[in-house]
């Protein structure tokens, strides 16, 4: 459901580019122009794999990459508190965007030549320094400088990746300049499937969906590095890994997703798409996983989602909501949320709004607290 949007815009010049590179390659000279328009049209997704079907997910297949359908990511995030106390979040994304449906068979062949985008965003919010610090890094899915493997997992981006290195266990590695994460995560709960056992429709249009899950309330351990100080971190994260074929509907304009890691070991995912006249589309979706890993599927009518505060950016003047009262009378849970830190913007190639937050609330009357991550996209339309 998410960070489509993100995708297309930061796409736009970097397929506009490759593209060049690999027509040059055999002596084309045209000019090439890009925009956001042609990879929302229907025509950019004509040829691709669709998401179509319940219960297709299968494991450890699924880990890897899906070169047919057009889009792909594997997401990140994780809440990490150093033994003073210091606190930090993070975020590592590694995308995967498809040029074409099928690979081209071209002459002189070449290891470079692909039709496979990767991107990364990697971000550390050092919430006690007050510091939010972002990167992103490009590159094609050849000649071993970027890619997807399912078994043993691998996902990578030339020298940041995630990398199983033992069964249930994957280390995050990823540096940018004096900030840089080394992070141990291990599973404890099987893999959580969104929607309709795995698949999460976008739209009324058939094959207009994703397949999506999650693996959440992960134990984590490492090291976070903040210039020449390096902190012995644990704490927990959440992995997204989601693929398809798919665009936000004519009337929706972005999105509001939380993930929220629950201090009983409970968690939420809600995925809320907003359209233009500010209502919540009947696609938007959401997930309880209770402590012991058994899941109840939220639909738009289980999510009453309140914006409670605002926050302008200085530095794009975007107003983005930085308050909100999460309430799902389905399992008894009302929480709060509020972001650790407000500056949380990345202001990259694209521009939206991904940081750690706080949740307080009860559950079935009983005091609940938590960290967690939310996602904000569209607002700068």
């Amino acid at each position: 459901m998410k960070r489509l949007v993100v995708i297309l815009v930061l796409l736009t010049a970097v397929v506009a580019g490759l593209w060049w590179w690999q027509q040059r390659e055999v002596g084309a000279a045209t000019a090439v122009s890009a925009n956001i328009t042609s990879y929302l049209s229907s025509e950019a997704d004509a040829g691709f794999a669709r998401a179509t079907e319940p219960g297709a997910i299968c494991f450890p297949r699924d880990l890897g990459a899906h070169d047919a359908y057009q889009t792909e990511w594997w997401y990140y995030t994780g809440n990490l508190q150093a033994a003073d106390g210091r606190e930090f979040g993070y975020q590592f994304t590694i995308f995967r965007r498809a040029l074409t449906p099928t690979a081209e068979a071209r002459e002189p062949k070449s290891d470079w030549r692909t039709n496979q985008v990767y991107f990364a965003h990697f971000t550390v919010s050092d919430i006690t320094g007050g510091q939010f610090y972002q990167q992103e890094k490009f590159s094609r899915g050849s000649a071993g400088l970027a890619g997807a493997q399912a078994d043993p997992y691998r996902v990578w981006i030339e020298d940041w990746s995630a990398t199983e290195i033992e069964p249930g266990v994957v280390q995050l590695a990823a540096r940018s300049g004096a900030v840089a994460i080394d992070l141990q995560l291990r599973q404890i709960l099987p893999p959580i499937l969104h929607g309709n056992a795995g698949l999460s429709q976008k739209g009324p249009e058939p094959g207009n969906a994703s397949y999506y899950y999650s693996f959440v309330q992960q134990p984590t351990s490492g090291t976070v590095q903040i210039g020449s100080e390096t902190f012995t971190v644990s704490g927990v994260s959440w992995k997204d890994h989601e693929y398809g074929t798919s665009a936000l509907t004519r009337d929706a304009v972005g999105w509001d997703w939380f993930a929220a890691q629950l201090d009983n070991g409970a968690a939420l995912m809600v995925g809320q798409i907003r359209e233009a006249d500010g209502r919540a589309s009947p696609y938007s979706i959401g997930t309880w996983v209770a402590a012991d890993g058994q899941t109840t599927v939220l639909s738009a009518a289980d999510i009453e989602l309140t914006v409670t505060d605002t926050w302008r950016s200085p530095a794009t003047g975007i107003t983005y909501p930085a308050g909100w009262q999460l309430a799902i009378p389905k399992v008894g849970l009302v929480v709060t949320a509020v972001p650790l830190i407000p500056h949380q913007e990345l202001t990259l190639n694209t521009t939206y709004w991904e940081g750690a937050v706080s949740y307080a609330g009860t559950l079935a009357g009983v005091a609940i607290s938590g960290r967690g991550y939310v996602e904000l996209t569209g607002y700068d339309r």
